[in-house]
C-alpha cells in the first residue's frame, strides 16, 4: 500500500497503460521546487515506498510519485517533452536505461559520490547508475534433471533438453539483457544460433513472467526455466503454501560457474533531462545508494545491493549462497538490445 505522504490521486492516461500516483498535483506551483522531487518509476515495489518515506523524513523533500511499467514511463517523458516535470528515472533494467539515454532522456549526474561509490561496470557513463542487482538464473526440476546439465547458458540448447525449456518472451528487457550478453560474448551469429538452439528446446510457447516459469517447473510442464534470481528467492520467503510447495519441487543453479559467471543485471536511474528538481534528485540517488539504504533493498526485495561489503538481513538470499557474477559491464550488453531485438524478430522467439 503506499504511503499517504506519496498518494493523493490516481490518473489514468489514455491508453498508455500508466497508472501516477501523485502528490498535490505533479509540478504544482504551490510547491516549492526546493522541497519537491518528481519520481517517475517503473519499480513497482510497495517496500520502496518504505524508502520514499525515509528520504522525506531526513530531507524534508517531498517526493511526488509517478509509477508505471518501463515502456508506457518512457512513452509519457517522449510526450511530455521539455515539459515534463520528471526530476529522476528509476528503470527496472540496464536495457532500458541504455535507450534511455540513447533518446537523451538523461542529463549528466555529476556526482562524485554517486561515481566513487558505484563500480564504473555497473553504471552508464555519467548519465545513469545502477542500484540493485540481480542474476539471470536457471531453475530447475531435479527430478528430471541433473545441475550438470544445465551449468552453462549454452547448454539451454542442447538438443538432449528438446521440450525441457520454459522461458519468458525473448522480447522482455531482462531477455534482451541475456540476448545481449550472448551476442557481446559470442558475436550475433552465434547467438542467433544459441537461440535457435533454445527455442527448440521450448516445452510450450514463450508466455508469462518469471514467476511463471518456475511454477512451470514445479508442474511438471518444463523441466528447467529461465528467471531473475529475485523471483525464486520470493517465493522462498513466501508464506503462501503454494508457494512453498513450488520451491520444495525446485532447485536453484547457477549458470556458468567455471566460466566468466552468471549474467548479472541491474536497475537503477538517473536525473531527468529537464529536471526542474536537479539538485534534490541528485540528493535522491545519493541516498539510494547509500549503506543503508543498499542494505534495505536486499533485506526487503530479494535484490543485491550494488555497493560490496553491504550488511543486509534475508534470509532467503544467504541460503542461496555465494555465486560467481558475469563482470561484464552493464553498458556493453545493453548497448546491444537492438541487435538482439533483431534476432529476436529473425528467428520469432517472441
Amino acid at each position: 500500500m503506499t504511503h499517504p505522504l506519496l498518494f493523493a490521486a490516481v490518473v489514468a492516461l489514455g491508453g498508455a497503460g500508466i497508472v501516477p500516483m501523485l502528490s498535490a498535483g505533479l509540478g504544482s506551483q504551490a510547491q516549492a521546487a526546493s522541497k519537491t522531487l518528481n519520481l517517475y518509476t517503473a519499480r513497482h515495489y510497495s517496500s520502496d515506498d518504505a524508502l520514499y518515506v525515509q528520504f522525506t523524513a531526513k530531507t524534508g523533500i517531498k517526493i511526488n510519485l509517478a509509477s508505471a511499467g518501463d515502456e508506457p514511463l518512457l512513452e509519457r517523458i517522449r510526450s511530455e517533452g521539455a515539459a515534463s516535470p520528471a526530476d529522476v528515472i528509476l528503470l527496472a533494467d540496464a536495457t532500458r536505461l541504455w535507450r534511455a539515454e540513447q533518446e537523451g532522456l538523461f542529463q549528466p549526474l555529476q556526482s562524485p559520490l554517486l561515481a566513487k561509490a558505484i563500480p564504473a561496470d555497473r553504471r552508464g557513463s555519467d548519465l545513469w547508475v545502477g542500484l540493485t542487482t540481480r542474476a539471470r538464473v536457471m531453475v530447475i526440476d531435479p527430478k528430471r534433471i541433473k545441475p550438470e546439465q544445465v551449468s552453462s547458458y549454452a547448454a539451454l540448447s542442447d538438443p538432449a533438453l528438446k521440450g525441457q525449456v520454459c522461458s519468458r518472451t525473448a522480447s522482455h528487457p531482462y531477455m534482451l539483457s541475456l540476448i545481449g550478453a550472448q551476442i557481446a560474448k559470442h558475436g550475433p551469429a552465434k547467438a542467433e544460433a544459441w537461440m535457435r538452439g533454445v527455442m527448440a528446446n521450448l516445452a510450450r510457447p514463450s508466455k508469462g513472467g518469471d514467476t511463471d516459469q518456475i511454477r512451470a517447473v514445479a508442474s511438471g510442464e518444463c523441466g528447467v526455466a529461465i528467471t531473475n534470481s529475485y523471483y525464486h528467492a520470493r517465493l522462498m520467503r513466501s508464506d503462501r503454501p503454494e508457494d512453498k510447495a513450488t520451491v520444495a519441487k525446485t532447485t536453484l543453479v547457477w549458470p556458468d560457474q567455471k566460466g566468466d559467471g552468471a549474467h548479472v543485471n541491474i536497475s537503477g536511474g538517473g536525473i531527468a533531462r529537464h529536471a526542474p528538481n536537479a539538485a534534490n534528485a541528485r540528493a535522491f540517488l545519493e541516498f539510494l545508494a547509500s549503506q543503508e539504504i543498499q542494505g534495505q533493498f536486499a533485506s526487503a526485495n530479494n535484490e543485491w545491493p550494488v555497493l560490496a561489503n553491504v550488511p543486509f538481513e534475508n534470509t532467503a538470499l544467504k541460503q542461496l549462497g555465494p555465486f560467481k557474477g558475469d563482470p561484464m559491464p552493464v553498458e556493453r550488453f545493453a548497448s546491444q538490445s537492438r541487435l538482439a531485438q533483431q534476432l529476436v524478430d529473425k528467428t520469432g522467439w517472441r
